[in-house]
């Protein structure tokens, strides 16, 4: 596979978790449980903690969206 071959797929894989974490963001929204590794953090056990979590996630998700558009559209911010 060619380096532009490779830039595709990771691109493409990039591309396919950006719903899944803003879902997974949605659905903490509105649940008030969000997923950490194999137990889940209530809302009601620490906002402060619920919402750095949150903000974790949006922070991956920019960060994913960035890469994703990167490797795709080839704007060049890796060189």
């Amino acid at each position: 596979m060619s380096f532009q071959g490779e830039n595709l797929l990771v691109g493409i894989v990039c591309l396919a978790l950006v719903p899944l974490i803003a879902a997974r963001m949605l659905r903490a929204l509105s649940t008030g449980r969000i997923p950490l590794y194999r137990t889940h953090l209530q809302r009601s056990e620490g906002e402060a903690k619920f919402f750095s979590l949150l903000a974790l996630h949006g922070i991956s998700l920019a960060l994913i969206a960035f890469i994703a558009a990167d490797l795709l559209l080839g704007l060049g911010f890796r060189n």
